[in-house]
């Protein structure tokens, strides 16, 4: 695992795997772990948006989420193994606090989806330790929340807000919450709980994921796609033309620094050699 930049945004490389081992030895040790995930659309909200790109670049943990943060990365040069998408993410802690009897808590969505989700959860893993739980609507008094979350003995939290609320909030209160590892986890109760569907494996890995979801809610997808998969694709063009450029011009002041003696061959060379041809002939 190591942590490369993109467009000005800090991004941990990493796989699935290395992912859930270095949370779960993280918790195992009680150090707080503030998680993000990145994708297109959040990488170009970070631009513009100060208060967002302040929370993520706070976090201890960024992964990449998005075929597209994967292509870009890629494209300019960086190893990028895989994506590593937050709801499989969070299946694979849900599992592996299971195992360890780590405590969780689920915050946010609706009332009646996470009531849904919690418990299908608790039907797919009927070890896992549930702490608590709470819908999304609590930003009257979020102190009590945060108190309430406290309470609760939970070491990792899951907060289904959207971006950039649950980000600045875990933000805010990554002090108060009492737990060792909170993660945003978007839209994952809607899907849990069945009220959203998620695309077949084959789109995923396509990269065509938010195709799928822009015909499922064309109402609140289209502009958020239109604007960000293009704003993102001039961004890349002019950061791929600005490394082209930087090259070219690398290339051309190595040439011209190349010493006389390497381009027109060292003065006198020929003149030496042909001294000591006559000196070594009998």
């Amino acid at each position: 695992m190591h942590r490369i930049e993109l467009m000005n945004v800090p991004l941990d490389v990493a796989t699935m795997s290395e992912s859930v081992t270095a949370i779960a030895k993280r918790v195992d040790d009680h150090r707080f772990t503030q998680h993000v995930v990145v994708n297109v659309a959040k990488l170009i909200h970070m631009q513009r948006d100060t208060e967002l790109s302040a929370s993520v670049k706070s976090c201890d943990l960024i992964n990449i989420d998005g075929m597209g943060i994967v292509w870009g990365a890629r494209l300019l040069g960086h190893d990028v193994p895989e994506r590593v998408a937050g709801i499989d993410l969070f299946y694979a802690l849900l599992a592996m606090s299971s195992e360890k009897k780590f405590p969780v808590y689920f915050l946010g969505a609706r009332r009646e989806v996470v009531d849904e989700a919690v418990a299908k959860l608790q039907r797919q893993f009927p070890d896992l330790p549930v702490a608590g739980w709470h819908h999304g609507y609590f930003w009257d008094d979020e102190k009590a929340m945060v108190d309430k979350i406290r309470r609760s003995g939970a070491r990792l939290l899951f907060v289904a807000i959207t971006s950039p609320r649950k980000e600045n909030f875990i933000h805010k209160w990554r002090d108060s919450l009492g737990v060792d590892f909170v993660m945003g986890v978007g839209g994952t109760f809607d899907v849990v709980a069945g009220k959203v569907k998620r695309a077949p494996a084959w789109i995923q890995r396509a990269g065509l994921e938010w195709l799928f979801r822009l015909f499922q809610e064309p109402g609140r997808m289209w502009r958020r796609y239109l604007f960000t998969n293009a704003a993102f694709a001039w961004l890349l063009l002019k950061v791929k033309c600005s490394h082209w450029l930087i090259h070219r011009d690398s290339r051309a002041t190595d040439k011209n620094a190349q010493p006389a003696y390497v381009k027109h061959g060292r003065p006198g060379a020929t003149r030496r050699s042909k001294s000591a041809h006559s000196v070594s002939s009998p």
